[in-house]
């Protein structure tokens, strides 16, 4: 067996010593060849040095360039946040038309993390040609057909998935939210026993938030023991206490108490393209995306990292965490123009191509309108406003990325409860710093009257009206969102007052919302 069969092989056993052993080996014996370099290199990613195994693949492709070594070294420059790298790395390594599925899997990925979901059809499909039998590849495939609307291909590869794994908690729950159940097609009681079976807490959650939103379809009371069940596990295991956001409310509003000393005085970035679409989670924020998406002008370049990272990136604080107290204040002294700069250099790998202007739609960027007021003053911000306690019960019922350091309050009722109370009393400070620069958009008025709420919207965002905003559903672009269901059909009122369902269970929560003054209908 030659040198790089024995690398390789050890790789695919998970045998990284040895694996490294023959690697350097075989770089000593022709270290004019790509091979070595490569192997040490996912080597070094597969302990999780990724910042070390990106020189060596390198390396191996300054030996000459092969589809397999660009989609690697994309993968680890997503990793790192280095997205243009990565992009250019994918282009590179398509236009070499690879044909081994791992390859044309590990390219789907990156296009999708790049927000190039239709892109990634073609890929994730020659990936399960190649390897039938492969679950995580066809599972990639079937998010990619959910996100691109492409619905019934979704739920039939979803259903081979299970047929060969019928625990496979990430199918069940892909399932569960790709479109509304009802009283005569629906998952309930196979859900019910994958439940009863896992043996995994990350499955039983995932399960559980499945098994949840069938039975929320159906109207069924039932849905809330489920999602307690799975929230009180889930909060324990995290280890997340409320004092954690609440040190990042009080940073940013103690930076901000007085304007004067937050950030430098200097203009920002004049471009106008950013439009920011922020609010709480699932309070229409993919909605108003879908609608300003639909125009003529703008592209939605997705949920973007980018402000958040342009902050963290110029702040220069060690901690492995994006936001928290210590980069905030370390953001103080920072030049608004250097994160205008360092925010549109990211974002515009993301940018759809053809149009003029563009959304970000991350809803935590309210967290940073302050950085984003100063470092792009010509940009627009629209920030959804719900019904706190339709508010409240949407973010306990959805389930967020479950590692997201950005949601770890929505396990528990009253830590969203808590998290609404200061989301509203920072939307209050910005308007007072900075008056008429975010349009805060009543989501239920939006449904109600759509068209007045959509030219108001437009107007405020400098754009002229555009009748495609009112058939923002057959907007085709993708959508890689929990709400991808909902924005596909026509405006309704379908989620006013859904609240209401579990009101006995959620009266404390409204009770305490009410004692600190919020209206609740």
């Amino acid at each position: 067996m030659s040198l790089e069969a024995q690398a390789r092989a050890a790789l695919k056993r998970g045998d990284l010593p040895a694996a490294a052993v023959a690697a350097q080996a075989l770089v000593l014996a022709a270290p004019d060849q790509a091979a070595g370099f490569f192997v040490l290199g996912i080597v070094a990613a597969e302990a999780g040095q990724i910042a070390k195994a990106v020189p060596l693949i390198e390396a191996a492709l300054e030996r000459g360039p092969q589809a397999e070594h660009l989609a690697q070294l994309a993968k680890l420059l997503i990793l790192l946040r280095r997205d243009g790298e990565a992009a250019d790395a994918t282009d590179k390594a398509i236009a070499l038309a690879p044909d081994d599925p791992l390859t044309l899997d590990t390219l789907g990925c990156v296009l999708a993390r790049l927000g190039r979901h239709e892109e990634s059809i073609a890929p994730f499909t020659a990936a399960v040609a190649g390897e039938p039998g492969n679950l995580e590849y066809r599972y990639n495939l079937a998010a990619a057909n959910g996100f691109t609307g492409r619905v019934d291909e979704a739920r039939t590869h979803y259903e081979t998935i299970l047929a060969k794994d019928p625990g496979n908690a990430r199918a069940h729950y892909a399932l569960a939210i790709l479109s509304r159940q009802t009283s005569l097609a629906n998952h309930v009681p196979r859900l019910q026993a994958a439940v009863a079976a896992a043996d995994k807490p990350e499955d039983a959650l995932r399960l559980r938030y499945a098994l949840a939103k069938e039975l929320e379809d159906l109207g069924d009371p039932a849905a809330f023991d489920q999602l307690w069940t799975a929230n009180v596990a889930h909060k324990r295991t995290i280890g997340y206490s409320f004092a954690l956001d609440a040190a990042i409310f009080d940073a940013i509003e103690t930076l901000f108490a007085d304007d004067r000393n937050a950030l430098a005085a200097v203009p920002g970035n004049p471009d106008p393209a950013p439009i920011f679409v922020v609010g709480m989670p699932r309070t229409g924020t993919t909605l108003v995306d879908r609608i300003l998406s639909s125009h003529r002008d703008v592209g939605s370049a997705g949920e973007l990292q980018a402000m958040p990272l342009a902050v963290k990136q110029l702040a220069g604080t060690q901690s492995r965490a994006v936001i928290d107290p210590a980069t905030i204040a370390a953001s103080g002294p920072l030049d608004p123009a250097a994160i205008g700069d360092a925010y549109l250099a990211r974002a515009v790998h993301h940018r759809p191509a053809g149009t003029s202007r563009f959304t970000d739609k991350l809803p935590a960027n309210f967290l940073y309108i302050g950085h984003i007021a100063r470092a792009l003053p010509n940009a627009r911000i629209v920030c959804l406003r719900r019904n706190p306690m339709d508010t409240v019960w949407s973010n306990y019922k959805n389930l967020f990325a479950s590692q997201s350091a950005y949601y770890a309050y929505s396990y528990d009722l009253m830590d969203t409860a808590c998290y609404y109370a200061r989301f509203d009393g920072l939307m209050q400070l910005w308007e007072r710093l900075f008056p008429g620069r975010v349009l805060q958009l009543s989501y239920e008025a939006l449904v109600t009257d759509q068209q007045r709420q959509t030219r108001e919207l437009l107007e405020h965002c400098g754009l002229n009206w555009d009748e495609a905003c009112l058939s923002f559903h057959e907007n085709a672009a993708a959508v890689a969102t929990p709400s991808a269901a909902q924005v596909r059909r026509p405006l309704n009122a379908d989620a006013i007052g859904k609240w209401r369902t579990h009101e006995a269970a959620l009266r404390p929560v409204a009770d305490w919302l009410e004692a600190q003054g919020f209206t609740i209908d």
